[in-house]
């Protein structure tokens, strides 16, 4: 997806993370401590990997999240604990040609469209989980036109954990859609990532007020185990 000149920052890194995303939960502490009674539920819970595909793992890729290889060992982490527990994994994958782009091809522009046949369309290979369902998309919404509600519902899910990438676009939105359906929502702090801190804080502050309940992964970790 074009930056349209969006400036870009890692502002996670291996060596920061925990330290940057304690930054933010201190931000967020009014809402946190409002919606700190909802908790996972390990027999009714899925984890979603948005999008960790490699045209936002790609440097000099149009898309390219700077702070995506902070956030892998801490995914990892979430899905290993998840197999250990029998939770569902669901990984999305993203993928347009122009047919099906709709207006994503009109905001950010012809050639800009993120080629679903692409090799970068694949999951990252450090990501990759074969305990996971893999649900390709064509929109920012994880629900739109995928089946996915269907198959959270066959499974008694009532809550998501939302992880990946970008925070602001595909996780925020994913997020929104989710609560609209019905579903509890936690959004890892620590396992989303977009292009700068200002957009990661903006998501988490809007969807800590109405929508979701902003965690770090080893609170999500805690209350699974």
């Amino acid at each position: 997806m074009k930056q349209l000149e969006i400036p870009t920052s890692e502002y996670y890194t291996a060596l920061n993370i925990d330290e940057q995303a304690r930054k933010f939960t201190d931000r967020l502490q009014v809402q946190r401590e409002k919606h700190k009674n909802q908790v996972v539920l390990p027999r009714n819970v899925a984890l979603l990997v948005i999008d960790m595909q490699g045209f936002f793992n790609q440097p000099g890729y149009h898309a390219f999240v700077p702070s995506i290889q902070a956030i892998i060992p801490k995914i990892n982490k979430l899905q290993a604990c998840c197999v250990e527990r029998n939770i569902p994994i669901f990984q999305t994958r993203h993928g347009n040609t122009e047919a099906d782009a709709r207006q994503m091809l009109k905001w950010w522009g012809a050639g800009s469209v993120n080629d679903k046949d692409s090799s970068l369309a694949e999951i990252i290979p450090e990501i990759r989980n074969p305990n996971a369902e893999v649900i390709p998309k064509t929109q920012y919404d994880a629900f739109w036109e995928t089946g996915l509600e269907d198959v959270l519902r066959s499974k008694n899910i009532e809550q998501i954990i939302i992880t990946g990438v970008m925070t602001h676009l595909c996780c925020e939105t994913t997020a929104r859609a989710a609560f609209v359906r019905g579903f509890g929502v936690f959004f890892a702090i620590d396992g989303t990532a977009t292009y700068n801190p200002e957009f990661q804080f903006s998501t988490l502050y809007n969807l800590s007020h109405g929508f979701a309940r902003p965690v770090l992964i080893d609170e999500i970790l805690q209350e699974i185990r």
